[in-house]
């Protein structure tokens, strides 16, 4: 490639990013067989592979990455067929851009600052997924829209009806669902009690960092799925919530923001 032109294809989509860097941490995790390994090759902290890592698995239909957590002493991980397959279609898809650039190059005086590879808006929601429209129901202001979020697990969203018309969503459509962490409220247990929160997603705490004032707790839903929440550190202490709990993610229907892909 010329000096002063060069390609870097990065792939995004709601709450979440694709680019060579997520790419190597993949190879890396499929030539170490532990993201923690993985983590020291390609220069990363073990949380920030970790937090990569579960950003793609929520990304697509299914895993691409299995992984037993196990700290910095490292636990195994293995590439599903589906994390093989990513890493070699965005092989070719880089490949295929660096010769479309290099003919550009060549052809056209052009200013590298003037390229803009853009896929698809930029969200800082914590939480996104793939799912699938179930059912909507139609309500004189609002839409009620029921997703399979995977893993036996169910997400609703409420809209305007105006915007479920918008973006054409019907039963089988593909939408990215996104929560802020901070809008997740947690209850430990089942939380089978009466209550008004349409969303309850169980799981079992995989991970807890504190902070002065608040925590990140991580859930892993199931069928790849993992939901981060940030709480009060003192809601965490009173919750007693350590790795290997069952806990339950409420999230109010309001609170869950819809996206095409």
């Amino acid at each position: 490639m010329p000096e002063g032109l060069r390609s870097a294809l990065t792939l995004e989509r709601p709450g979440a990013r694709m680019g060579a860097d997520r790419v190597a941490l993949l190879a890396a995790v499929g030539r170490t067989g532990s993201i923690s390994a993985a983590a020291r090759e390609v220069g990363l902290s073990y949380k920030a592979a970790w937090d990569g890592v579960q950003a793609m698995n929520n990304l697509f239909s299914g895993p691409l990455v299995t992984a037993a957590p196990g700290g910095r002493a490292g636990g195994g991980a293995t590439l599903t067929p589906a994390g093989e397959k990513v890493i070699a279609a965005f092989t070719a898809m880089q490949e295929g851009l660096e010769r479309v650039v290099a003919a550009l190059d060549a052809q056209i005086d052009l200013d590298p600052t003037d390229m803009l590879w853009s896929l698809m808006m930029k969200t800082s929601a914590r939480n996104t997924y793939r799912c699938t429209v179930t059912q909507i129901t139609q309500g004189t202001v609002s839409a009620e829209v029921d997703m399979d979020l995977g893993g036996g697990q169910q997400i609703t969203a409420v809209i305007t009806g105006r915007s479920a018309a918008d973006m054409g969503l019907a039963p089988g459509t593909e939408v990215f669902a996104m929560v802020k962490s901070s809008f997740v409220i947690l209850a430990k247990g089942q939380a089978e009690g009466m209550l008004s929160v349409r969303n309850r997603l169980t799981g079992t705490v995989t991970a807890r960092t504190d902070g002065p004032v608040t925590s990140e707790i991580v859930l892993d839903l199931g069928g790849g799925k993992t939901l981060a929440a940030t709480i009060t550190h003192e809601s965490a202490n009173n919750l007693e919530l350590r790795p290997g709990d069952t806990a339950t993610a409420l999230i109010k229907a309001s609170h869950v923001i819809l996206a095409l892909p």
